[in-house]
């Protein structure tokens, strides 16, 4: 029987650009240098995975990268959401005292697309817009 699963982590990601800098920062394998020649459209991971200017590179948990179709990251991923410091904190706040999810929309008026971005950043993490703090818990 198939079942339906959702993906429960956040990764950190960026698009490669093609340059020098990003080619150095994950360590490229450019198959170009293995036939004499120097930057060929041929770069690769440690390991596998040919990399395309417009795939992006991800990072896990451990450091390890892979790289994902600039089209399959679009409709896999979504940046976090960017809520302003004081629902951050309010966040904070409501998980360590052990509130429920449902209890912080009773504390302040909020508007339907502010509860979903609350909701979402509950569940998902957020970076809070005062200080880019990224939360992911």
């Amino acid at each position: 029987m198939i079942k339906v699963y959702r993906k429960t982590d956040t990764i950190k990601a960026e698009q490669f650009d093609g340059s020098d800098e990003m080619v150095d920062k994950y360590e490229l394998i450019d198959a170009g240098t293995m036939l004499g020649t120097h930057h060929s459209p041929e770069l690769y991971l440690t390991g596998p995975g040919k990399v395309h200017v417009g795939d992006w590179i991800a990072t896990g948990v451990n450091g390890e990268h892979w790289a994902i179709k600039n089209d399959v990251f679009k409709k896999t991923y979504a940046e976090l959401p960017v809520i302003p410091k004081v629902w951050a904190d309010t966040i904070e706040e409501y998980k360590a005292n052990h509130y429920r999810l449902d209890e912080i929309f009773t504390e302040w008026s909020w508007n339907y697309d502010e509860q979903e971005l609350i909701a979402r950043a509950w569940l998902d993490g957020y970076r809070a817009e005062a200080d880019n703090d990224t939360r992911t818990d």
